[in-house]
């Protein structure tokens, strides 16, 4: 095992890690951008490195000051959590060739993965089922462009090959939108992502977006946690995730998550992963993997008992997966929603000081967080500040358990979505369970404040 860990990220995900470490009795070290030196994690750091300034391209993102931490504090691995360079192939490259570990898959899983259209090839060979489509990348020639929407049938929906995050897609309806929509995705994609690759699959009009967690080490062995459900979403970012999935049939989920094994043991993968599906009318698609740990982990934890952070840590240094498929057995409902700093109706962000935190309790009660009341919040990074996860013997035990949560939070001095959260707990259409993936979309326009 390692005896120093340095964490590459902030907010609650850098403390998520922080206490696995303390658990398994390592190290960690804590880096930070000027503007997060009064996180929690910066408070409660046994060693803590200033990296930059609050820009993220100058801190965070900088794989030279994240590289140089690890070297002056004698760190042995790096553990990139979600978001930043936590996908980024050249980082991992990097990280080893700098003589550390990377806590995560290798590079070449990460620039397989990473790319949607190898990404989707690779799943084909595993058997895994994916949305009907062009088989690579759009060629050039609108006549073959043509021919390919003909094929799959209208509406299609055009992808950046790097895209990620809703962003690099658009969605058409006719032949005569077509080229248009393909040319300025493509544009859109070289800007944003540096690789204009586009790639057609068809539009599923109503799905419902499921995914299987997944853990794997470097001895051939892989297992798949479960489930989750993740459709409650607005402009493609995730507002709530549950795990099970409502009114999926086991054995579906049994088959779809024993070929996502394979196709891990197939491209040799390491580490925790997330195979993202559209699911409709009883059949799932598969359009990307998450090469990293999820922001929605928690709910996974809890109707596992598998701890999925620290079990990163332990593949990463080698150890065999302590437990085999037969051992997973799921144990009730969780729920997770997302608390942002935000008008809960408008969206629109709300930095600054929080003069009042109070934290949910009980039964089958987590709150995840690196706030606290005085901290203040930084105006430059994802305006998530906290996630509430409940678990329940059964799903309308998790719902009530999560109205009662979500009543006794309080923040002060900022805007959250928090009351958001509280009318959709007692929605009918959520209470009875599988809406997909436009609800929560139609449902804030049929709302609007």
């Amino acid at each position: 095992m390692f005896k120093k860990i340095l964490i590459a990220n902030r907010g609650e995900i850098a403390l998520r890690i922080q206490r696995a470490c303390r658990e398994m009795g390592v190290k960690a070290v804590v880096v930070y951008s000027e503007a997060d030196r009064e996180a929690k994690y910066v408070k409660l750091a046994e060693e803590a490195v200033c990296i930059g300034p609050a820009a993220s391209a100058q801190s965070y993102l900088s794989m030279p000051a994240i590289i140089s931490a690890a070297e002056v504090t004698d760190a042995e691995a790096i553990h990139p959590g979600y978001g930043f360079l936590s996908e980024n192939a050249d980082f991992a490259e990097r990280v080893e060739k700098s003589g550390f570990q990377f806590i995560g898959p290798t590079p070449e899983s990460i620039r397989i993965m990473g790319d949607k259209v190898s990404a989707k090839q690779a799943m084909i060979k595993a058997g895994v089922p994916c949305v009907p489509g062009s088989e690579g990348e759009l060629p050039d020639d609108p006549a073959q462009i043509r021919r390919i929407a003909k094929s799959v049938g209208y509406p299609v929906i055009i992808k950046a090959a790097g895209g990620g995050g809703g962003r690099g897609m658009r969605v058409v309806h006719t032949e005569a939108a077509l080229i248009h929509a393909v040319q300025t995705t493509k544009a859109e994609a070289g800007a944003a992502f540096g690789n204009p690759a586009v790639y057609m699959e068809k539009f599923l009009q109503n799905p419902r977006h499921i995914e299987i967690q997944v853990l794997a080490d470097q001895h051939r062995n892989a297992v798949y946690l479960g489930e989750r459900d993740c459709s409650m979403q607005r402009r493609h970012q995730k507002v709530i995730e549950e795990a099970p999935a409502p009114g999926i049939p086991r054995k579906l989920i049994e088959k779809i998550g024993e070929r996502c094994v394979a196709a891990c043991k197939r491209i040799g993968y390491r580490g925790a992963g997330t195979f993202e599906f559209l699911y409709e009318k009883g059949e799932f698609y598969f359009i990307e993997m998450n090469t990293r740990v999820q922001v929605e982990h928690p709910v996974t934890e809890f109707i596992t008992g598998v701890d999925i952070v620290k079990t990163q840590i332990m593949v990463a240094a080698g150890e065999k997966l302590p437990f085999t498929q037969r051992q997973i057995v799921i144990h009730g409902h969780a729920l997770e929603c997302r608390i942002n700093a935000e008008d809960p109706f408008k969206f629109t962000p709300s930095p600054g000081r929080i003069t009042m935190w109070h934290a949910p309790g009980g039964p089958g009660v987590r709150v995840d967080s690196h706030v606290y009341t005085n901290y203040f919040v930084p105006p430059h990074y994802d305006s998530m500040i906290g996630k509430i996860i409940v678990h329940g013997d059964t799903r309308e035990q998790a719902i009530a358990r999560m109205r009662t949560a979500l009543a006794e939070m309080v923040v002060e001095g900022i805007n959250t979505n928090v009351p958001l959260h509280r009318e959709l707990m007692v929605d009918a259409k959520f209470m009875e369970g599988g809406t997909n993936i436009h609800y929560l979309e139609h449902w804030l326009a049929d709302h609007k404040r």
